[in-house]
């Protein structure tokens, strides 16, 4: 393990100031060059009580304009339509890159690194998503993904948009469910040449 100095707050690690433990890897490929921390040595040790205040204080500018800046885009809903399936499996999915570019305005421009995505989205539906803005600074948002506008202005006012297909599909199948890949089950027709519940007469 690699200790550092923390120059700013990383989730589950700590704050400015703070001594941690992180792996080498972790240490020399995102910590150290991204100004977020410092080897823990006595150069450094003393490089950082000089500049500690400094650094305090730049933090606090920069937390207050991303707090400032939050306001462009907290608690916001944003739609994506995308191509999906009757069932609502989408073509395809929605990355935390798409998320950054709907989400950006004209006072705040997001990348990916702002977006905390487990994993890309991949089917209809309204989901809460958070934005980092700041070490200190995450804001929520709503991301709508739909076939369309129209069905995405349906979602925000809570309607089932795939009601319809199964009242649908429950008129076809008499049970309401599409097959495992979205789509309606439809009955395959006789072969030819068969007849089926005929009853011979004499």
């Amino acid at each position: 393990m690699t200790q550092v100095i923390l120059l700013e707050r990383v989730e589950k690690l700590g704050s400015i100031g703070d001594e941690v433990a992180v792996k080498p890897g972790f240490a020399r490929n995102f910590l150290i060059p991204q100004g977020k921390a410092l080897r823990a040595n006595a150069a450094n040790r003393a490089k950082f009580e000089a500049e500690r205040s400094a650094i305090e204080a730049r933090n606090a500018e920069e937390r207050e304009k991303a707090e400032q800046l939050s306001r462009s885009v907290a608690d916001k809903q944003f739609v994506v339509v995308r191509s999906a399936s009757d069932a609502g499996m989408l073509y395809g999915s929605v990355s935390a890159r798409d998320i950054a570019e709907i989400a950006s305005t004209k006072k705040l421009k997001l990348d990916r690194h702002n977006v905390l995505l487990d994993g890309p989205l991949k089917t209809l539906g309204i989901f809460p998503v958070r934005v980092r803005l700041h070490p200190e600074v995450t804001v929520g948002i709503e991301i709508n993904i739909a076939r369309s506008t129209e069905e995405a202005e349906k979602q925000a006012r809570g309607e089932d948009i795939f009601a319809r297909e199964k009242e649908e599909v429950e008129q076809v199948t008499g049970t309401g469910e599409f097959d495992e890949d979205g789509a309606v089950p439809v009955e395959a027709p006789a072969e030819e040449g068969t007849t089926e519940n005929v009853t011979d007469t004499p």
